[in-house]
C-alpha cells in the first residue's frame, strides 16, 4: 500500500530538539523533522549510533552526547545545541528504556534509576527550553508516553509507572505554559516495531497475540509515531494541548 505523507510549511526553519534521537522512534523523528526543513538537534548517550544517523542525514542535524540521568550534563547539551541551531520552538521528550523487570526484584535504587531514565529528564528539559519558547511567543512540547499502562501491561512496573506519570506532567505543564501559547501533548505509542523490539521481544507468538488485540491487522512502523509528532509540532495542531494522541492501532 502506497503511503503519501504531508508537508507542514509551518515547520520549515523551526528549531527542534529530540531526546533519545539516535535510534528507534527517535531516529525516525529526527529524519522526519529534517525532511520538513527544520533545524534538528538531538541528545543521546550512544555516540556511535548518533554519528551514524548524522551521516545518514548528510550532516543536516546536530547532536550532543550525554546521559540524561545527569541533569547538569543534559542542560549543557541543550545549551550547546542552542548555540548551534538557535532557540528551540519544538521539544520532543522521547528518551526512555522499557527493560523488563520482575516486581519481586525491584530495589529502591533500581526504582529511582528507572524514574531518572524514563521521566525526570522530561521535566528538566521543559524547564530548560520553555523560557526561549516564551520569548518566541509560543512552541510545542511533545512527551512520549506508552500504552503499556493503559493496557495494564505487566513485566515492567517501574517503566509503566513512569510512563503513566508522563500523562500528569503533560497536563500540568500544559496549564502552566498555555498562557504563553506553548502547547504540551503526549503521544502514546503502542507496540512499535523498532529494531530493539524485534530483537528482544517480538517472537512469532507474541506478535500474533498482539495482532489479535489490535483493531488494525498491521504491525506499527516507527514512521507513524513520527508523523503524529510532526502534526502536533505544526501549526495545524495550534488548538491541541493537554491531551494524549494514540498511535496504537486500536489496541486499548
Amino acid at each position: 500500500m502506497r503511503k503519501e505523507f504531508a508537508i507542514y510549511p509551518s515547520l520549515s526553519g523551526q528549531t527542534v530538539i529530540i531526546s533519545g534521537g539516535a535510534s528507534g522512534i527517535g531516529a525516525e523523528m529526527v529524519a522526519a523533522f529534517a525532511a520538513q526543513g527544520c533545524q534538528v538537534g538531538f541528545l543521546d548517550i550512544d555516540e556511535q549510533a548518533s554519528a551514524t544517523l548524522v551521516n545518514a542525514t548528510s550532516g543536516k542535524v546536530a547532536y550532543e552526547i550525554c546521559d540524561l540521568k545527569d541533569i547538569d550534563a543534559m542542560r549543557i547539551g541543550l545549551e550547546n545545541l542552542k548555540s548551534k541551531l538557535g532557540p528551540a520552538t519544538v521539544l520532543v521528550n522521547n528518551a526512555a528504556r522499557d527493560d523488563r523487570h520482575d516486581w519481586k526484584d525491584v530495589t529502591p535504587e533500581f526504582w529511582d534509576e528507572r524514574m531518572q531514565t524514563n521521566l525526570r529528564h522530561m521535566f528538566f528539559a521543559i524547564q530548560s527550553v520553555a523560557p526561549d519558547m516564551i520569548a518566541a511567543g509560543g512552541g510545542s512540547i511533545i512527551n512520549m508516553g506508552s500504552n503499556s499502562w493503559w493496557e495494564a501491561g505487566g513485566g515492567f512496573p517501574a517503566y509503566a509507572t513512569a510512563k503513566a506519570a508522563v500523562h500528569g506532567l503533560t497536563r500540568t505543564m500544559a496549564r502552566d505554559l498555555g498562557q504563553h501559547r506553548i502547547r504540551v501533548n503526549t503521544v502514546v505509542p503502542g507496540w512499535i516495531m523498532t529494531e530493539r523490539q524485534k530483537t528482544l521481544w517480538a517472537s512469532p507468538e507474541a506478535l500474533e497475540k498482539h495482532r489479535d488485540r489490535q483493531c488494525l491487522p498491521d504491525l506499527i512502523d516507527p514512521v507513524y509515531v513520527a508523523r503524529m509528532v510532526l502534526f502536533l509540532a505544526s501549526d495545524d495542531a495550534a488548538m491541541c494541548s493537554a491531551n494524549n494522541y494514540m498511535v496504537e492501532a486500536g489496541s486499548i
